[in-house]
């Protein structure tokens, strides 16, 4: 099993900036991708940004270059730095990491969510 934690959500005005960490812990073997996910009220969860086990990343045309995901891989933790936060960015966002407890095996787990309120 893999336990993640989520961290750094709150309320913050436009044009300000947050970040987000999601600790892994438990019986992992490895981690491969971790990525960041946000669901708005009334919407559909989407794709915010991803990072590889090598370091590449991916993101959301909405959110590039205001958003930095970014990875330590000695702690099992993910990242994202965000900012100028936009109203629109407002939503609960979810870590998402894939990882294997044993060789040959994958995973997908789901962080608690935390909530990103952006005000105008």
């Amino acid at each position: 099993q893999v336990h993640l934690v989520e961290t750094g959500g709150g309320l913050v005005q436009a044009g300000g900036s947050l970040r987000l960490s999601c600790a892994a812990s438990g019986s992992i073997f490895s981690i491969n991708a971790m990525g960041w996910y946000r669901q708005a009220p009334g919407k559909q969860r989407e794709s915010v940004a991803v990072i590889t086990s090598g370091g590449t990343t991916n993101y959301a045309d909405s959110v590039k270059g205001r958003f930095t995901i970014s990875r330590d891989n000695a702690k099992n933790t993910v990242y994202l730095q965000m900012n100028s936060l936009k109203p629109e960015d407002t939503a609960v966002y979810y870590c998402n990491v894939a990882w294997s407890p044993y060789e040959s095996a994958y995973l997908e787990a789901w962080g608690q969510g935390t909530l990103v309120t952006v005000s105008s």
